[in-house]
């Protein structure tokens, strides 16, 4: 090379050769050495491996086991040849690709050798085949297997020589046995730790390969040091076994189970549960005392070497936690303290990890000082105490106590699945209670506090019932819906509130099987108070209720209109003194009496004489009103808004509040899936409480309130949309279906009114605690009236169309006579043609919109329908098209304005109609409409409507529309149109 000396140049020093200079030679076109030395030593161990084997595996695995002891040690030799194999296998590998390399070094480089890339392959086969062979040691299976053969192995201890170094077999070569196995292949280890090492040497920093020998020999190393403890602790726990004698030894024995630490070498004394001897094992930690003892898992087990003088008296202790029982182990000295701490520490690492003898090498120094971790996952059978006796606990585990999610399951078929808080079930779980000697069971899924079941849940019942609703220490309590099944001999559903499990307060009951519904009071589980019965017939009553029996004189609506006042049976077979009024204003008081073979016996006074009759006191008698004060019904739904509200909104509590969605019970059972159930609305955009909270203060301008209130109660998973769901729920429970009757409509009005109050007051709730988070107060309202004219304007428009299918029923059957009647006058006014129903309606001529009209050759203005003041017509007719009372109100000023219009283009001048002339133009307007139930759309427009409009022009025009239908039912006009009507050619 240029500048090289004369003696050197031209001259491959044999550093270079090797590969320190790769610019002269390339790095694996020679082999080493140490590969030479390397494929004679795997050589040398392949021939050892086998003679191994036929002198020692081959006769101990002939061995015929004669009781379960004996099948414990064939186990064991099993397993040790199976990965003694597996080591022989490697080793041939190993030495194939050294044979590969060694014969074509320019074409195979170094790196191919197997056991430079796969070493990790060799530390994992020999930690498995030393983990094995030092369970052997500890229960002392090589003993028990040679001992029915002893003459033989005596016999073969000259053979068994060849193998050992620095090794004595003084007696019997079945004592060589346990050296044959182990030295070895610890010797051959020690080799591969040598070539390795100076492999690396001599293929010089800069090779490809000198890292992975490196490596590898670093790992062999480690290796050696697992051995060598693995051997101590196998060895310890030999002599430890032989110690304790066959009582305990047998009891505590296990093949993987190590002795780490003993209390009789580094003194211990645990307190206040008595021990004379602490065992600290590699999977347990031993409390002995005389011949008994006891015995905690690992991975069960938490140490805190804090000093608390409440806890610990010594100042060289620690405390000790496991899920039934605490205590202290105090040392003599800090450090044997800190030996303790330590090696328990590091023990219950290695439980949980699962390497309780197989520690990952690399990671293993790292983790000599880690702290084991405060959360878990482990399963465990409780013993002492009382509510968990027998139980076993799979889940999540915090420092002794059940925290998170888990799996609790009693002997008897209880099961509870779901979290945990501290020990006891607290959050989300689903409980399953077996229910007599048949495969069924209750299943609760809800939310619980404390071990309590607290909040919204669902419950199916062994006999397929199911409650829907709140529950407070584990029993109903608050609001709830409890159906029984479709196929029950007496199918039912209850809709009301609860207490302490039972139906108690304003609730409604529906028997499917007489066809009739209860609302009305409740006690203890029985009607007690103020009833109303509505029945499928149409009959209805109103009685006063003690423990399911009626007392007293009550009210009773018969279908065709009579009413009855008086003492009746639940059968309506009049008893006692009563009084009958007839529809047609006759009435009979008399006294009523019914008798078995007798028949219906009668005696009192029938008054002939009509009466006009009070429709108030009669067909339009609403029930109830004065029974059950609107505040005091459904105080089971407000009362869960109201303490959430009071609480200040809880964030953890919000489900619980809110209530879920989870798939059925069954379901949950075959899967046993239940801690993953979805138990969200896939429809719904969640919603959490301190979004929510966050959000509503940005929304205080009234368009910009309008339209979150909009959004919020149309989600259920908003509060104020779950609010809604439930009045809805508890609205078309009451009033749909049998309790579609007329004389319910005041209650049904009533409430409608009341829910759009509760809610704004619920959302001015909500939105005076978002201020206090935000650090704001809330301005005091000018107006403290309780009227909320917000709740009329704002809430109402919105959560009507929840209502109003029911609501609309109502009102349709409470004016079906007035409706008929209204119905009849416009069938016979749409007989008239438009010139002709305008001219009997008393129409000024000047004001009639004939210019509207076209014709065509053959036709004249007194043929022509439908045609007149057709845009006013049309915009009235839109009245249906909206629940909205201020839309409905909306149309009738857009119909009034387009009747002024069509005049005034008429005219040719701007005109404003008077009354005189206004009401027999919208009477046209109105028959050229045909709206069907009229009166039930103007009467819930007027019920419904926002007070701030009482008096002013809607409410004129609305009295004027009032007007218009009360004079179409007239029967004077009737007859007055039908007589136009006999004259055919007058007409025509």
């Amino acid at each position: 090379m240029p500048g090289d000396s004369e003696a050197g140049a031209g001259q491959v020093g044999p550093d270079e050769a090797w590969g320190l200079s790769s610019s002269l030679t390339p790095p694996d076109t020679m082999c080493t050495p140490e590969e030479t030395s390397l494929l004679q030593v795997e050589e040398t161990f392949l021939a050892l491996l086998g003679r191994i084997n036929t002198l020692v595996f081959q006769p101990l695995l002939l061995a015929e086991p004669s009781n379960v002891k004996d099948q414990e040690c064939l186990r064991l030799l099993l397993q040790l040849s199976e990965q003694y194999q597996h080591l022989w296998d490697l080793t041939q590998v190993s030495l194939r690709t050294l044979r590969q390399r060694l014969n074509s070094p320019a074409t195979i480089g170094l790196h191919t050798l197997h056991l430079l890339h796969s070493s990790d392959l060799f530390l994992d086969a020999y930690r498995q085949y030393f983990v094995i062979y030092t369970s052997c040691v500890a229960v002392q299976t090589f003993q028990k297997a040679t001992r029915k053969k002893s003459e033989f192995w005596r016999s073969q201890r000259k053979a068994l020589k060849q193998f050992l170094t620095n090794v004595t077999l003084e007696t019997s070569g079945a004592a060589g046995l346990p050296h044959v196995l182990c030295q070895p292949l610890t010797d051959h280890v020690q080799q591969y730790v040598l070539i390795l090492l100076r492999l690396g040497d001599a293929v010089g920093e800069h090779h490809s390969a000198r890292e992975l020998a490196i490596q590898a020999a670093d790992r062999f190393v480690t290796l050696q040091s697992f051995i060598r403890r693995a051997l101590d602790e196998a060895s310890a726990t030999q002599a430890l076994w032989e110690m304790l004698g066959s009582r305990l030894g047998d009891a505590l024995c296990t093949a993987d189970r190590r002795l780490l630490l003993d209390s009789q070498e580094v003194p211990a004394v645990a307190s206040p549960v008595r021990a004379d001897r602490v065992l600290l094992f590699n999977d347990v930690l031993v409390l002995l005392q005389g011949h008994s003892f006891q015995t905690f898992d690992l991975k069960l087990v938490w140490v805190d070497g804090r000093h608390n003088k409440k806890q610990m008296s010594n100042r060289y202790g620690f405390h000790v936690i496991t899920p039934e029982e605490e205590f202290s182990l105090s040392a003599k000295d800090a450090q044997g303290k800190a030996c303790w701490l330590s090696k328990v520490s590091q023990a219950i690492c290695q439980a949980l990890r699962g390497k309780r003898d197989i520690p990952v090498l690399e990671q293993d120094q790292d983790q000599e000082g880690a702290e084991p971790p405060a959360s878990r996952c482990c399963l465990y059978t409780f013993r002492t105490e009382d509510r968990l006796r027998l139980a076993t606990y799979d889940g999540s585990w915090f420092w002794g106590k059940p925290h998170g999610k888990g799996t609790l399951k009693w002997p008897d078929g209880r099961n509870h699945v779901g979290d945990f808080h501290q020990g006891l079930e607290h959050g989300f779980g689903i409980h399953l209670v077996p229910h007599g000697a048949e495969d069924k069971y209750n299943c609760y899924k809800c939310h619980w506090r404390e071990g309590q079941m607290q909040g919204y849940g669902i419950c199916e019942y062994a006999n397929e019932s199911v409650y829907k609703g709140y529950f407070r220490d584990n029993m109903r309590q608050g609001f709830g819906v409890l159906e029984s099944s479709p196929q029950a001999p007496q199918p039912f559903k209850f809709i009301g509130h609860w207490d302490r499990d039972k139906k108690d307060g304003y609730g409604v009951l529906e028997d499917k099987d007489r066809g009739e519904r209860y609302i009305g009071m409740w006690q203890a589980d029985h009607r007690h108070g103020q009833g109303i019965v509505v029945t499928q017939s149409g009959i209805c009553y109103q009685r006063t209720f003690h423990v399911d029996k009626m007392v007293g004189p009550g009210i009773l609506l018969l279908e065709d209109d009579s009413l009855y006042e008086g003492s009746f049976t639940r059968d309506l077979a009049y008893t006692g003194k009563g009084k009958i009024t007839f529809p047609n204003g006759y009435f009979l008081k008399a006294s009523f009496s019914t008798g078995v073979g007798k028949g219906f016996h009668t005696q009192g006074v029938l008054e002939t004489t009509a009466h006009p009759l009070d429709p108030m006191h009669t067909c339009k008698r609403q029930l109830g009103l004065e029974a059950f004060p609107v505040e005091s019904r459904w105080q089971g739904i407000y009362q869960q808004f109201r303490e959430f509200i009071h609480s200040n909104c809880p964030e953890d509590a919000q489900e619980a509040f809110l209530g879920f969605h989870v798939q059925t019970a069954k379901e949950l059972r075959k899967s046993q899936e239940y801690l993953f159930c979805d138990r969200s609305n896939p429809d719904e955009v969640s919603a959490k409480i301190k979004d929510v909270l966050a959000e509503l203060p940005t929304h205080q301008d009234p368009e910009s309130l309008q339209l979150y209130l909009q959004k919020a109660l149309k989600s259920s998973a908003h509060p104020l949309g779950k609010l809604v769901k439930l009045l809805t729920l508890a609205f078309q429970a009451t009033y749909s279906g049998f309790g579609a009757n007329k004389h319910l409509l005041g209650l049904a009005q009533e409430e409608v009114k009341h829910h759009a109050q509760e809610i704004w007051a619920f959302y001015q709730g909500l939105l005076r605690v978002a201020l206090e988070r935000q650090g704001q107060i809330q301005e005091e309202r000018e107006d403290t009236s309780e009227s909320h004219p917000e709740a009329y304007r704002l809430v109402l428009p919105i959560i009507l169309p929840c209502f109003y299918p029911e609501l609309f029923m109502l009102y349709m059957l409470y004016h079906e006579k007035e409706d008929n009647l209204y119905s009849q006058g416009i069938a016979d006014l749409s007989l008239f043609p438009d010139t002709k129903l305008l001219e009997c309606l008393d129409v000024q001529r000047h004001l009639w919109p004939l210019k509207d009209l076209t014709l065509t050759t053959n036709q004249r203005y007194s043929l022509v329908r439908d045609k007149c003041f057709l845009s006013a017509t049309e915009c009235l007719q839109k009245i249906i098209t909206t629940v909205d009372p201020r839309e409905k109100l909306e149309m009738l000023e857009k119909t009034y304005v387009e009747i002024e219009n069509t005049v005034s283009r008429v005219l040719e001048r701007e005109h404003k109609l008077p009354m005189d002339d206004l009401l027999p133009l919208l009477i046209y307007v109105v028959s050229r409409a045909r709206i069907q139930h009229l009166g039930a759309e103007i009467h819930l427009i007027r019920d419904m409507m926002d007070p701030i409009h009482r008096g002013g022009l809607y409410d004129f025009l609305l009295t004027a529309l009032e007007s218009c239908y009360e004079h179409i039912q007239k029967e004077d006009m009737r007859l007055h149109r039908l007589a136009g009507v006999h004259n055919q050619k007058a007409l025509w």
